[in-house]
C-alpha cells in the first residue's frame, strides 16, 4: 500500500497534506504520530462523564490535528461534534452522542488504514 492508498482509504487527501508536509517522510512521520495522540481518548472520557467543557477541549483538539493531516472524513465528524459541544452548558448537549459514534467510527478506520499502510511497508 503506498502512502497515497492509505490516505484513499482512510477518506483523507493526500495532495493537500503533502503540499503542507513536502515529504514523504514527513507525512509518514506525522501520520505515525496519530495513533500516539490522547485527544479521541480523552473525548471518549469526557463524554463517558458528561464533562462539556472537556469533550470540547478534546474534540477541538482532534479536529485539528485532521485538519494538519488532512484526515478529511474524521476532521468532519469531529468538527460536527465540535460544533454541537461548543455552546457553553452544565450537560452534554442532545445528539453528541450519536455525533461521538460518527466520530469513533471514523477514528477507528483512519487507525485502521494507518495500521495497514504502517504493518505493510
Amino acid at each position: 500500500m503506498t502512502m497515497g492508498e492509505c490516505y484513499q482509504q482512510l477518506g483523507g487527501n493526500y495532495a493537500e497534506v503533502s503540499a503542507r508536509l513536502p515529504s514523504l517522510r514527513l507525512v509518514e512521520k506525522f501520520v505515525g504520530k496519530f495513533r500516539e495522540d490522547k485527544s479521541f481518548e480523552m473525548l471518549c472520557a469526557a463524554m463517558e462523564i458528561g464533562d462539556r467543557e472537556a469533550a470540547f477541549r478534546a474534540a477541538h483538539t482532534l479536529k485539528g490535528v485532521c485538519a494538519n493531516l488532512s484526515f478529511t472524513r474524521l476532521l468532519d465528524s469531529a468538527s460536527r461534534l465540535t460544533e454541537a459541544l461548543r455552546p457553553p452548558a452544565d450537560t452534554i448537549p442532545a445528539g453528541a452522542s450519536a455525533l461521538l459514534e460518527e466520530v469513533r467510527r471514523d477514528y477507528e478506520e483512519t487507525v485502521r488504514a494507518i495500521r495497514s499502510y504502517t504493518e505493510g511497508n
